[in-house]
């Protein structure tokens, strides 16, 4: 998640396009997309340790082509790269906590809230090594992440991991999960939110830095302050969430990332942008995890539905951030910015689909 800080950075240094900044970020949700599928096969073949092993390498090939060269098509694909161990992680990390957990809202949370401290701290790595090394600072925290994933690579090494093949007399090995309501409900909501994340973490400092609203310091901080308020919103979940029905929860905390997304287009002051970004980021912090528990039941009968929902999902992902960079470079960065709106009103139409026809459903499928 540092891409949302060193973007502008590498735009600037190696004069890149909006659109081609826009690619960059497809190109890292199209390796997310894939690893999804690639995740799901390759321990039937090759294990679950050295799976996840070998896919989770890439991210450091990644960082070293970003770091050498400025290649569009290069850098493209380094952002693949990255991408292909992101989803990776992603899919072997939910999988494993939504099966010792039972689909527990609160274990998903957790979860995504050590995510979440990652994603705070690396614009901070930014900002200090641009102090420190001036505008080839972006470089050296590149450099300093690929050591960062060298050490998770040893973690991964050491962990003790059932590889033996799940029984099948309770799971189904076909697509019936696709018949499903809540699995579909929860595509929907998944798809429109990954739209809005994608370009919220992505393009929310070089938003600040082209509308000439803030300095480039002051964005990227701006882009900590996000993901401290995400992390302090998954936080909640973890801890205060039991305390509300899941269909509440998820309705409260999108109506939520509605008002403040449009408080933040409307913002140019740095208060007000700041109370905007805060309350953005502690109601998204909740969406995504509490989502996916929606789809639980599917999850745990369905051994490929976790793919899928990644997959599927993982498209918004991808397209958003190419139309946001294609709409900034030919109308505005602000019309690029706002056309996010779109996808997060009908995420919120998913999730009302989900509390006012799906949620006396589940108990059922």
């Amino acid at each position: 998640m540092v891409f949302g800080a060193i973007i502008p950075l590498i735009s600037a240094e190696y004069q890149l396009s909006d659109t081609v900044s826009g690619l960059l970020l497809s190109g890292h949700q199209l390796g997310n997309l894939i690893a999804g599928l690639v995740a799901g096969i390759l321990p039937v073949y090759y294990g679950r340790k050295h799976s996840i092993l070998f896919l989770s390498s890439f991210v450091m090939l990644g960082f070293f082509l970003m770091i050498v060269t400025g290649n569009p098509i290069l850098l493209i694909m380094a952002f693949f790269f990255t991408g292909i161990s992101r989803g990776s992680i992603s899919n072997f990390n939910n999988k494993t906590v939504n099966d010792i957990s039972h689909s527990d809202p609160a274990a998903s949370n957790l979860l995504h809230s050590t995510f979440a401290i990652g994603a705070l701290i690396s614009p901070f790595l930014v900002v200090v090594a641009t102090r420190i090394f001036g505008d080839s600072g972006w470089k050296w925290t590149a450099g300093f992440i690929i050591v960062l994933i060298m050490i998770s690579q040893v973690l991964f090494s050491k962990m003790e991991v059932n590889e033996q093949v799940e029984t099948t007399t309770q799971k189904i090995k076909d697509y019936s999960f696709f018949k499903d309501p809540l699995f579909l409900n929860t595509i929907v909501i998944l798809f429109f939110y990954l739209c809005a994340e994608s370009v919220i973490t992505g393009w929310l400092v070089k938003y600040f830095i082209d509308s000439d609203i803030l300095q480039v310091t002051q964005a990227q901080l701006i882009s900590s302050l996000l993901w401290i308020a995400i992390l302090l919103g998954r936080l909640f979940c973890v801890f205060y969430g039991y305390r509300f029905k899941k269909g509440n929860l998820i309705t409260g905390i999108s109506i939520g990332m509605t008002i403040f997304y449009f408080l933040l287009l409307m913002s140019t002051n740095l208060s007000m942008i700041v109370f905007s970004v805060i309350g953005l980021g502690f109601t998204m912090g909740g969406v995504y995890p509490t989502a996916m528990t929606i789809a639980g039941v599917s999850i745990k009968k369905y051994p490929m539905a976790m793919g899928w929902l990644l997959i599927i999902g993982g498209i918004g992902a991808i397209l958003m951030p190419t139309i946001t960079g294609v709409l900034s470079e030919k109308v505005s960065v602000f019309a690029g910015f706002s056309a996010v709106i779109v996808a997060i009103i009908v995420m919120l139409i998913g999730v009302l689909w989900y509390r006012l026809v799906n949620e006396k459903k589940e108990g059922i499928v």
